[in-house]
């Protein structure tokens, strides 16, 4: 490369340079350039002083003339002489730069008025645009011993060419000196550059081509006579370090090229030598990787067969279960002993808390699948986590005061998936239950940017900070203690933060030991609905109890958002002489000391199944009980009640015990214990049920008789539950008939299975009497 780049230079012989690209041209044009235009300058100044006095010598010249023939004038004027005024007027006349002469008396009599064209010439436009075309000039004429007596005027028009043509000649002639100037100065510099820059560059230039950077004996340019110290001498003194560096780094690179061949011959014998190596790779390779194809094999099918497991293990377990928590359910509605419904509730709650281990472990699974499909839906977040609170309300401590508190700005619905939320709220609210035996719990709810946040504080035992990054692990609890003494699996957590991931949210824990935990889930469920105000209602309403309650802080946020005057007292003594519409109080212990003293309606908010007995609360009456956690919705409707004397309003949480649903309701289920159970239950709704033990049976019964709604079991002998529902769509005779399946498959395909099998709606088992009365009430008209 160094080699072609010392051909390319050597290959410009100083005499290719063209004339324009050579130094001394540039220097002299340069020059002259600079020259021309001063030169240029100090001409157009001398010629524009010229032309100034040119201008002034119009003036003067006429006036001159003026003064000559004044004396003469005055006289001719003054005899009334006409024959002298026409010779003074005509000799007037010969000056070239006259063109009119015209004399009048005093009494504007005019005694002679000579004149004669005007000079014509190419260069005349120019003389008018810098001088004018003509110009006029008068005398007045009087004698000299009368100097005020006016005589007349003699009158004298000015072609100025005569005086333009003069001028411009000159300035001709100064533009011509300035230009010949210029060139002689050209040629001179042109001289001088090239003696003293290029003629001394092209001989450095041609030593400089002549020379070969490969031959080091030659690499030595002379430095041209007188130039030893000038920018040309530093130039050649670099070039000859530049040669001496250039012939050390080829002689360099020679031996580098020759080591560089004898590593290449090297490296082919060890390139030869690998290649052979790794033909033998490849073989293990190829190897490997069909064994890691097989691997692959085994581990989707093992995946599919643990996904088959689990749903064959979710309908052994789930059908077993139905039975028994469906038979649980119907004796508890039978008159028992007290010891008998104790033991039997502890062994429906027992079977529920194993149900809810095996819905968590099927959505871990699904999780571990990729399975988990979320809707986005409206729903109301405030009423979900009011009433998921009020469910779980049995399971606090009672010590433990639960409270939900929903910001007043909140929206009344948000678009999400509500299924996946309540677990969420249900697993946070459940684990802070459980830990904790004394103090608060509380529900938070408010907006955020993008979403919502769910917040579940509490006073219990609270979390080492060593051990919260590893509660969230499946089957993983803060410690072994806490184990053997609160019991549980370990897997709402780990449930809650995979559900806040997949909806793109986050959970956050702050925790200090002994002082209890908060968990904060923002979710991105955007408002579907504003928050709507209720109706405002009147009345002075009075709170008695401890400040630092739940209770309060939940009255002090509603109340007056309510239009509702509200006070809060400490002891029931400070109420004395105050004017009380309504009394809420949570102290269960003295209030009923509050009677007769306090005249108003009382609000007891009590704890889950702590109602006062009968006779008690007639003591206390007009006495309203409601149970914490209150709802708003509750709350609003028993202060409207109480304050505006709607004693038939009905709470919205109020639903009647029984409901005469009076629907003939087809039972399909091969599962004799099952068909007891869904029999009990349906009996109890009021229903006339029918049961056919599989799919043709079903079908039969259909030809018979007239039903409102079809409940179908999924896996039954002789015909299963989804060719009877695809034969009774085929038919023309039941085109709308609700078709509802009863299965213990969780899996999320099955609901899709259904549905494409043609069936409405889906119920899994185990089921509560309480999920069942709403698919009767959703898909058959209640009557009675």
């Amino acid at each position: 490369m160094l080699a072609q780049r010392t051909e390319q230079v050597t290959g410009l012989g100083p005499m290719d340079i063209k004339f324009t690209n050579r130094l001394s041209y540039k220097q002299a044009r340069l020059t002259v350039l600079v020259g021309f235009i001063l030169g240029t300058l100090l001409s157009l100044i001398q010629i524009g002083i010229d032309y100034a006095s040119e201008d002034a010598s119009i003036n003067r010249e006429i006036q001159a003339l003026l003064k000559i023939s004044h004396d003469t004038a005055s006289r001719i004027a003054y005899n009334i002489d006409t024959e002298l005024a026409q010779e003074l007027t005509g000799g007037l006349l010969k000056s070239p730069a006259l063109i009119r002469a015209r004399l009048i008396d005093n009494n504007d009599t005019v005694l002679a008025d000579v004149q004669r064209p005007s000079m014509e010439s190419r260069y005349r436009a120019l003389s008018d645009f810098l001088f004018g075309e003509q110009r006029q000039f008068q005398d007045r004429l009087f004698l000299a011993h009368m100097p005020d007596e006016y005589l007349g005027t003699l009158y004298l028009d000015v072609d100025t060419y005569t005086f333009g043509a003069r001028f411009l000649d000159r300035a001709g002639v100064t533009l011509v000196n300035g230009f010949a100037r210029s060139l002689v100065l050209t040629g001179i510099l042109l001289g001088l550059f090239y003696l003293m820059l290029t003629k001394p560059l092209v001989t450095v230039i041609g030593a400089l081509s002549g020379n070969d950077a490969r031959t080091p004996r030659q690499n030595r340019v002379d430095c041209p006579r007188g130039h030893e110290n000038d920018e040309i001498g530093v130039l050649v003194r670099v070039a000859n370090q530049q040669f001496v560096s250039m012939a050390t780094e080829i002689q360099q690179r020679r031996t580098a090229e020759n080591r560089l061949t004898q590593y290449l011959n090297e490296l082919e014998d060890i390139v030869s030598a690998r290649t052979t190596e790794l033909k033998a790779s490849n073989s293990r390779l190829s190897l490997s990787n069909q064994e890691l194809d097989e691997a692959r094999q085994r581990a989707l099918d093992m995946a599919q067969a643990r996904a088959a497991f689990l749903a064959n293990m979710s309908h052994e377990i789930r059908t077993p279960l139905n039975g028994m928590l469906g038979m649980i359910a119907l004796a508890l509605d039978s008159g028992l002993a007290p010891e008998q419904r104790q033991q039997l509730s502890i062994a429906h709650d027992s079977g529920k808390v194993l149900v809810e281990l095996l819905n968590d472990i099927l959505d871990l699974s699904k999780f571990d699948a990729g399975q988990l499909e979320l809707e986005r839906i409206p729903f109301d977040l405030g009423a979900m986590v009011e009433d998921t609170a009020n469910l779980l309300s049995q399971n606090a401590a009672p010590s433990v005061e639960l409270t939900c508190l929903v910001a007043p700005d909140f929206p009344s619905t948000v678009l999400g998936d509500p299924t996946r939320v309540r677990q969420i709220v249900s697993n946070l609210l459940s684990n802070a239950l459980k830990f904790t035996r004394f103090g608060r719990v509380d529900v938070r709810l408010s907006s955020i940017v993008g979403g919502i946040r769910l917040e579940v504080s509490d006073t219990g035992i609270g979390i080492p900070e060593e051990a919260q990054a590893r509660i969230f692990q499946p089957f993983t609890q803060a410690g072994a203690g806490i184990t053997r003494q609160y019991g549980g699996t370990g897997l709402g957590l780990a449930l809650t933060r995979n559900l806040c991931q997949a909806m793109q949210g986050h959970l956050h824990i702050q925790s200090e030991t002994g002082f209890g935990s908060r968990f904060s889930a923002d979710l991105p469920l955007p408002a579907h609905t504003e928050a709507i105000p209720p109706a405002p209602l009147n009345g002075r309403v009075v709170a008695l109890g401890n400040p630092g309650s739940g209770l309060a802080e939940l009255l002090a946020g509603l109340l007056p958002r309510w239009g509702l005057e509200y006070v809060r007292h400490e002891d029931a003594k400070d109420l004395a002489g105050t004017a009380v519409d309504l009394l809420i109080t949570d102290d269960l212990d003295h209030v009923l000391d509050l009677r007769p003293a306090i005249e108003a309606p009382i609000l007891l908010v009590t704890a889950y199944g702590n109602f006062l007995p009968t006779e008690q609360a007639e003591q206390l009456a007009p006495l309203q009980q409601l149970a914490r956690p209150l709802a708003r919705n509750a709350l609003y409707q028993t202060l409207r009640r109480t304050l505006q004397g709607e004693p038939n309003a009905p709470l919205p949480h109020e639903v009647p015990a029984s409901r005469e649903l009076r629907a003939r309701i087809l039972l399909v289920e091969d599962n004799p214990v099952n068909q007891l159970v869904a029999k009990g239950m349906l009996a109890k709704l009021g229903c006339q049920v029918q049961v056919a033990a599989h799919g043709q049976e079903a079908l039969d019964c259909l030809e018979q008789g007239s039903f409102d709604l079809v409940l179908m079991d999924c896996n039954m002998p002789v015909m299963d539950g989804y060719e009877a529902s695809r034969r009774i769509r085929q038919s023309s005779r039941w085109p709308e008939l609700p078709i509802v399946a009863l299965t213990a498959n969780a899996m999320p395909e099955e609901r899709e299975r259904c549905r494409a099998a043609g069936m409405n709606d889906y119920l899994a088992k185990p089921f509560r009497r309480e999920e069942l009365l709403a698919l009767i009430e959703h898909w058959v008209p209640v009557s009675g």
